[in-house]
């Protein structure tokens, strides 16, 4: 939609594809031999998603790590990660998400809009008070939109069947939770 100066917004350009996405987890050990079709399926969408966001190789392949390696020991160890559990309602954020995860589908975009619609209108909380929370327990760090993007592919990539098993959405926040004090 044009701005009132009737510019186009920029769009952000995505320079990774599949093949990118194939070389950072073979490099990584995550994918071994040929590829499945749900892997393919998998890295076309995590290269549609996440390219977009990241700057550089490095930082995609950091955001494709964050799918691949989680412990919520190590997350709950960092400094910056008690930051965002001491900012209001943060377990309650993570307690409601907890919920919500456990009782549904499986997370995908449409669940995921359902879930953070019913933590808005449940809790009257909204920015980062809500989203870090989330992005901490889930991404496994505190951030930005791109690590909603990360969330979003988690499920699809813990039923592709990788190398390195992928923990879903659910796995993950039971996780956390049982590492909370």
């Amino acid at each position: 939609m044009p701005d009132e100066m009737g510019n186009s917004p920029a769009v952000a350009v995505n320079p990774f594809t599949a093949a990118d996405v194939v070389g950072i987890l073979a490099e990584r050990g995550w994918v071994v031999g040929e590829l499945s079709p749900e892997q393919v399926t998998w890295c076309d969408r995590a290269a549609a998603i996440l390219g977009p966001q990241a700057a550089d190789r490095n930082a995609f392949a950091e955001l494709l790590g964050l799918v691949f390696h989680y412990d919520a020991r190590e997350i709950l160890s960092r400094v910056e990660s008690h930051a965002v559990l001491s900012r209001y309602a943060a377990r309650d954020v993570l307690r409601q998400l907890a919920l919500l995860l456990l009782e549904g589908a499986g997370l995908d975009s449409d669940r995921f809009k359902e879930i953070i619609t019913a933590l808005k209108d449940g809790l009257d909380i909204r920015g980062r008070e809500l989203f870090h929370p989330i992005r901490l327990a889930l991404a496994g760090r505190a951030g930005e939109g791109e690590l909603d993007r990360v969330i979003l592919l988690l499920d699809e990539a813990a039923g592709a069947g990788f190398a390195v098993r992928v923990k879903s959405a659910r796995e993950r926040i039971l996780e956390f939770c049982a590492g909370l004090d």
